[in-house]
């Protein structure tokens, strides 16, 4: 994900000019840069804190070695490195491709072919290490690229010489706790054979889409990779004797990385064949954006402050979201540097007021030559804080005059108009465990640590103030349910009714357990007086994803997507006075994460994508519409319906408006734009115009010309209209952003 630059940020670091944050971590800083003579590389940089210490110089040299060990085919090539320079830097190709773990994350668990594939060119990077006595010691999805032409190994941040222990401190365990090897745990010596059991994690988190020994705190997870066996549930069958072998306790047992290449591929067709269309498309997608992207500097605080320049210790992400009064605005660290939440600047260049008590004001941004009306920056957050508490879904409703969302683990309500915050929560929240009607919000408040597994923790609901973000009355306890950790949902509120997921049983860290009753019920938002519930099929076992991916009340009907436990998506609706269930259907064949908050309704269907766009009758679940028939072999994205009218993106067309009673095309778009527009989320729609997300930004389709009329540039990947603002709110990595909305 592109960044934009800081302030501090250098303007050239010898022939390279640096154009977007990549990422910045405890030993330094990764720009995207380019030469003058055009050339697009990755250069990362040691922070000037650190540059004076001896055994961080050495440990950038020896990343540096190994980096030109593993070379171009298996990792990316180093282009140019000055280790001895004031700041040591090096620069490498700029890697066409996500990183795995953000491969998952948009097309799910790769299918074997893959997952094969994958292994082989690990294992094969591996081998050319370990033929010069190197070993990774970090092997995670997010060290591991996916391109077109194969899989890449980066950062050698830890990587050493085999046998030398002089840059680790005895007995410490270095590495990340979900992927390390049992020996390598305890501090003992990791050799090769602890990166064949990190390559089969990694492998079993393609596979599945999680890894091996769950997740959860760095002290659970470096108990389970000692003492516990795998979980190798859906790993394909044909591939579990050789992942066992991988993940055994004792190294001797394990395979080489030659054994693994050749038992893991035949070498037969090219890497790009065995990927999905999606990840395909991605990797194209990536390659566009480095060319397209313009880069812009942040400005510095009108008003320095001395102590922005001191050396900050790393944060959690629960102190983070503490920083600054209480609020996420604030100043906050992460690694060794400090961040602030940029915002706006308003028409007489001042910074925009603090709105919730005690918070600081955002920092002044001035507005590159860019499209958006303004944009603030959201701090990052450390990876071991990510591990603990994996970030929230994006979650932007209206509420009222301002936004409401989700940033970390922490609510914010954003003025629309400004970008100003008008309050944040600095308590841990997660979208599954808020509700809004879009003037109430209610959540299930975070156990500070569950402490004893087997722990009962009541399930409690806090009723919060939309004007102040602060806790209000009243507050409800449901002592018969245990809130287990994330897994407990609010789902949706209106007509003065609650909906929720709520769990019996012992709490067990790292998803559902066997022995665990779920039950759909109503609560009553005043009174608390619990009104039905309906028991829930077991969820899958270890699964740390809700039971419900959307809800909505229409009428007297509760309109469910709810993942079942073989990790399908169906259409459940149940009477909301009575919870009695009036018919459910399969609604896609798309991966749950894929489709999680996007349920779109009217007053008489349910509208579906991801495939034919159809819309099927709120009353009984029968298909109303489908363009199918008329579209043989097409697949859309997801619709949004205003006014009478469904739209959706039409694969290798565009935008497409069909009547919503009906289902009959009422036009297309033109020009050619739409030949490549995103199809995961839905359109928005405004009065004159329909915006939809193309591989060159925000595209702005007028409904009577039925063409691109503007595109704007944006990083966001989800967006919603604002209408009484006039502007479509964009959210996406560390930016947010607003267009205006015709």
């Amino acid at each position: 994900m592109l960044s934009p630059l800081t302030h501090d940020d250098p303007a050239q670091i010898a022939a390279y000019r640096p154009l977007a944050r990549l990422g910045s971590g405890g030993m330094g800083t990764v720009y995207l840069a380019r030469s003058a003579g055009g050339r697009t590389v990755a250069l990362k940089t040691m922070h000037a804190g650190i540059a004076s210490d001896p055994a961080s110089r050495t440990r950038f040299r020896l990343e540096t070695d190994a980096a030109r060990i593993i070379g171009g085919h298996h990792g990316a090539t180093v282009v140019d490195a000055d280790p001895l320079a004031e700041t040591p830097w090096l620069a490498t190709e700029y890697v066409l491709g996500p990183p795995l773990d953000d491969a998952i994350a948009l097309c799910g668990p790769l299918p074997e072919p893959s997952v094969r594939a994958l292994g082989a060119a690990l294992a094969g990077a591996l081998s050319q290490l370990h033929a010069s006595d190197v070993v990774h010691r970090d092997l995670k999805p997010s060290n591991v690229m996916v391109t077109a032409y194969g899989a890449k190994i980066i950062d050698f941040g830890i990587a050493r010489a085999a046998g030398d222990e002089r840059l680790t401190r005895t007995g410490a365990a270095a590495g990340t706790p979900a992927f390390m090897s049992p020996e390598q745990a305890t501090g003992q010596e990791h050799t090769p054979a602890g990166d064949v059991f990190a390559l089969a994690g990694v492998l079993v988190f393609a596979a599945t889409g999680r890894g091996p020994f769950g997740t959860g705190q760095a002290a659970d997870l470096l108990y389970r990779v000692r003492y516990a066996e795998p979980d190798l549930t859906d790993v394909p069958p044909s591939l579990l004797p050789l992942l066992t072998r991988c993940l055994s306790k004792d190294p001797a047992q394990r395979p080489t990385t030659a054994q693994l290449t050749a038992e893991l591929h035949d070498g037969h067709g090219e890497f790009a064949d065995h990927l999905p269309d999606l990840l395909l498309a991605d990797i194209a997608r990536r390659a566009t954006e480095v060319w397209q992207y313009q880069p812009y500097r942040l400005p510095a605080p009108e008003e320095a402050d001395q102590a922005s320049t001191a050396v900050v210790p790393a944060l959690t992400r629960r102190r983070l979201l503490t920083v600054g009064g209480s609020s996420v605005l604030g100043v906050a660290a992460a690694g060794a540097g400090a961040w602030a939440w940029l915002g706006p600047e308003d028409p007489g260049g001042k910074p925009g007021p603090a709105k919730s008590g005690g918070a600081p004001s955002p920092t002044t941004s001035k507005k590159p030559l860019s499209d958006y009306l303004w944009q603030v920056q959201i701090p990052p957050v450390d990876d071991l804080a990510l591990e603990n508490y994996p970030a929230a879904d994006p979650y932007p409703v209206v509420l009222g005059d301002h936004v409401l969302l989700a940033i970390g683990t922490g609510l914010a309500a954003i003025d629309p108009k400004t970008g100003n915050a008008a309050w944040t929560s600095g308590d841990a929240e997660y979208a599954w465990r808020v509700a809004t009607d879009g003037k109430q919000i209610f959540r299930i408040p975070d156990h500070e640590f569950f402490g004893i597994e087997g722990q009962v923790k009541p399930l409690v609901v806090d009723s919060v103030d939309a004007a102040t973000g602060k806790t209000a009355k009243p507050r409800q306890t449901f002592p018969d349910f245990n809130v287990l950790h994330k897994e407990a949902q609010l789902i949706c509120c209106a007509d003065g009714m609650l909906y929720l997921v709520g769990g019996t049983g012992g709490f067990k860290r790292g998803g559902y357990q066997n022995g665990q009753s779920w039950y759909l019920l109503a609560v009553d938002m005043r009174s608390g007086a619990e009104r039905w519930r309906r028991p829930l099929p077991p969820h899958k076992k270890d699964s740390e994803s809700p039971h419900f991916l959307a809800g909505r009340v229409v009428g007297n009907r509760l309109v469910l997507l709810q993942e079942t436990a073989a990790g399908k998506v169906k259409l459940a609706v149940h009477d909301s006075r009575t919870g009695t269930p009036l018919w459910s259907v399969p609604a896609t064949d798309a991966k749950p994460d894929l489709v999680r908050n996007l349920l779109t309704t009217d007053d008489r269907h349910v509208y579906l994508g991801f495939g034919p766009l159809r819309a099927l009758r709120l009353a009984d679940g029968k298909e109303a519409w489908t363009l199918a028939k008329s579209r043989p072999g097409t697949s859309f994205g997801p619709p949004a319906v205003k006014d009478g009218v469904a739209y959706a993106v039409q694969d290798k067309l565009g935008l497409v408006a069909v009547g919503a009673a009906d289902g009959k095309v009422r036009w297309e778009e033109k020009g050619g734009e739409g030949a490549r527009a995103d199809r995961t989320d839905p359109p928005v729609v405004g009065r004159k115009c329909v915006y939809s997300k193309g591989p060159s930004g925000l595209r702005q389709i007028d409904v009577s010309t039925h063409t691109t009329t503007a595109t704007y540039k944006t990083s966001g990947t989800r967006f919603i209209a604002h209408e009484r603002a006039r502007v479509v709110f964009a959210l996406g990595g560390p930016l947010i952003a607003a267009y205006p909305l015709k």
